[in-house]
């Protein structure tokens, strides 16, 4: 799979930031879409970790080196700097302890690339002030009783949580669809989806 237009837009954002030959490690990799893409376009050497038996195994029919296994247990098995960088995408939401993978992916990587939903976007917003009810969003499209637990995350509540863990950020990607939005005050009214590269 050579063609970036099959990605989900934030993963093709994340894939212009990682350099031919690198070694990739993909948190809660799913069915291993952006790997197989690494993989055939940048030549890196690449690994998943993934929670799901069925993200697993479509990992491993499309080629993809899949580890199954709960985020918050397996990293510690990583020597330090083990991987060039380590991708969390749409996955922050989910996790337990958020600040504790963010330890161990700048651990184990030489740098971290997350991307999540942002419930600060003007629509959320709005859903939410006239219907009284959790919104649906592009990233996360299926109703609160059905999806996986997640908590609501916006840019702003990112940008605070680095500055408390002493994560530095190095460069933001916001889209708004698959348009990308400039870096400006208004950041959390107008992306959907936020990119950020952390060290």
């Amino acid at each position: 799979m050579n063609d970036k237009t099959n990605l989900r837009a934030d993963l093709r954002a994340v894939a212009e930031l990682i350099q031919p030959g690198e070694k990739v490690l993909d948190l809660g990799c799913g069915d291993g879409t952006l790997l197989r893409y690494l993989l055939d376009a940048k030549q890196i050497t690449g690994r998943g970790v993934e929670l799901s038996e069925e993200g697993v195994l479509t990992c491993v029919r499309k080629g993809v080196s899949v580890r199954q296994g709960d985020l918050h247990e397996g990293l510690g098995d990583y020597p330090d700097d083990s991987f060039d960088t380590v991708i969390l995408s749409y996955t922050i939401p989910y996790l337990n302890d958020p600040a504790f993978i963010m330890k161990e992916m700048l651990r184990v990587g030489r740098r971290a690339i997350v991307s999540f939903p942002n419930w600060g976007h003007w629509r959320c917003r709005l859903s939410f002030l006239l219907t009284g009810r959790i919104p649906v969003t592009p990233g996360l499209p299926q109703p609160w009783d059905t999806s996986p637990r997640a908590r609501p995350l916006t840019i702003r509540d990112f940008g605070e949580f680095c500055e408390r863990h002493h994560v530095r950020i190095t460069q933001e990607i916001y889209l708004q669809g698959a348009h990308r939005v400039p870096v400006r005050r208004d950041k959390n009214l107008r992306a959907t989806t936020a990119i950020f590269e952390l060290v």
